[in-house]
């Protein structure tokens, strides 16, 4: 297991993980998502939970876009073509929103849109002892508004399966080639019927956590669980924590298995996110299956240092400083400095000493009187 903690670096370089794959022919974006973005007000430092009764002050502050713009600003972040479909509020949290997805992550917002009237949600998040606990509110969303072209062509789409729901977007999206990845959320109905996500079908990857897999296959181990979904879906990720991931592809019958990496977990929140993403990147630059899972658990490991969702979404610098680092402790375990070896030839030069932090985006900051 390879050690890593520091802070990142702020400086970003561009890398794009298909260029050798690009053709074209290709379609105009790389992945395609669609869901809600809140504004996540983060507050990190906390030497406990929030108690009944008392105040509680929070060494550290930022707010980001949040919900869906966790998973675009991930994988847009990696060098993907990422294009989102999304309601935007048209007040001041809506406006910082765009503004940050779109002028600073380079995102496609063209199947957006900004709906008036409609009051953006927003998501408190406190981070403490490795958790977090969070406070939300928001408004009746408003009502789906096709739009031409969407989905949109793409190599990808990530989807978020709902029990006993379907999404005509994902049939859709699957029925033009694009592939689609999918994870799941906890199952309120306590159901846990595999038969109940009807989309499951349309994917070509399912990424459950161990706890979700377990309960939806009835298996005694995540290991298990992730054999028993092979045989609903090409290729099951479970990730599991702690441990690592842990996937089957059930077309070839191969499985793969990469140890978590040790870091000091500042905040959770979108791990989960940038896992999905680093595995959806790898999946579409053609990588073997376990470099896949190396690759995905490692972005996961660089963001939880950080604090916030989208905020703490690693970039090629980070990697690449991240790498460059992890080479130079003398004690590094050999064997799993080689697990890394296939990042070699496609990250950065990176220039600036280790570590560095680049500026957490505040609401009102940078814009003129």
């Amino acid at each position: 297991m390879i050690a890593s903690n520091g802070e990142r670096p702020y400086c970003q370089a561009h890398v794009d993980p298909l260029a050798g794959l690009r053709t074209p022919q290709d379609p105009p974006w790389d992945v395609y998502l669609t869901g809600t973005v809140f504004l996540d007000i983060i507050f990190t430092g906390l030497d406990s939970a929030p108690v009944r009764g008392t105040e509680s002050w929070a060494r550290g502050m930022g707010s980001s876009p949040g919900g869906v713009a966790n998973m675009a600003t991930a994988l847009a972040r990696l060098g993907l073509k990422t294009s989102l479909a999304a309601a935007f509020g048209d007040d001041h949290y809506g406006e910082y929103c765009w503004d940050a997805l779109e002028q600073g992550e380079g995102i496609d917002l063209t199947p957006s849109r900004t709906v008036p009237g409609w009051h953006s949600p927003v998501t408190v998040s406190m981070a403490y002892e490795g958790e977090r606990t969070m406070v939300s509110h928001g408004h009746e969303p408003p009502p789906e508004e096709p739009a031409p072209d969407c989905p949109p062509r793409a190599r990808a789409a990530v989807a978020a399966l709902t029990p006993g729901t379907r999404a005509p977007w994902i049939g859709q999206a699957a029925s033009k080639g694009t592939r689609i990845f999918a994870d799941v959320g906890w199952d309120d109905t306590g159901r846990w019927d595999l038969a109940g996500l009807a989309d499951l079908e349309h994917c070509e990857a399912f990424l459950p956590n161990a706890e979700e897999a377990m309960r939806y296959t009835g298996a005694n181990c995540p290991r298990a669980a992730a054999h028993a979904l092979a045989e609903h879906v090409p290729l099951a990720v479970v990730t599991l924590g702690s441990e690592g991931a842990y996937a089957v592809d059930g077309r070839t019958g191969e499985t793969a298995e990469v140890p978590a990496i040790a870091v000091e977990a500042m905040d959770p929140t979108g791990a989960g996110d940038v896992f999905v993403a680093g595995f959806v990147m790898g999946t579409l630059a053609d990588w073997p299956l376990a470099d896949r899972l190396a690759f995905a658990g490692l972005t996961a490991a660089l963001s939880v240092q950080e604090f916030g969702g989208s905020l703490s979404a690693p970039g090629w610098s980070e990697i690449a400083a991240w790498w460059r680092r992890v080479q130079s402790v003398d004690d590094q375990d050999p064997t799993a400095l080689r697990r890394y070896a296939f990042l070699e030839g496609l990250l950065p030069q990176v220039t600036r000493p280790w570590p560095l932090r680049r500026a957490v985006p505040t609401i009102g900051f940078g814009r003129s009187a």
